[in-house]
């Protein structure tokens, strides 16, 4: 049985947003939920639950209903790390604070 999860304020707020943005963009398109969930593999019922920000929709029929739509491209980006000041500040302070060159290893000689 899975754990129940409670997410916290800002991750429901943020995808309330992602699927009012979501709603609008497929508005946009002048395209009917039925087309949209056609496309995404997934029932109408669940595209209205990704539109309504749903906690409990997994991502990837997100990712799905976002392909569809034309917007998947966005996705890929949302972690990338020249999106992430705090681990690129946290992998430099990590970085030696001289480069040293190693010598090669001793070849045996065979006499």
């Amino acid at each position: 049985m899975a754990t129940p999860h409670h997410p916290s304020a800002a991750v429901r707020r943020a995808l309330r947003k992602l699927g009012a943005d979501i709603h609008d963009a497929r508005l946009r398109r002048q395209l009917p939920m039925s087309v949209v969930a056609e496309r995404a593999f997934t029932s109408r019922s669940t595209l209205q639950r990704v539109e309504a920000g749903d906690t409990t929709v997994g991502i990837g029929i997100y990712a799905a209903v976002l392909q569809a739509l034309g917007l998947l491209d966005g996705l890929g980006e949302v972690a990338d790390i020249s999106r992430d000041p705090t681990g690129q500040a946290l992998a430099s302070a990590a970085l030696p604070k001289r480069a040293r060159l190693r010598p090669p290893p001793a070849v045996p000689t065979h006499d």
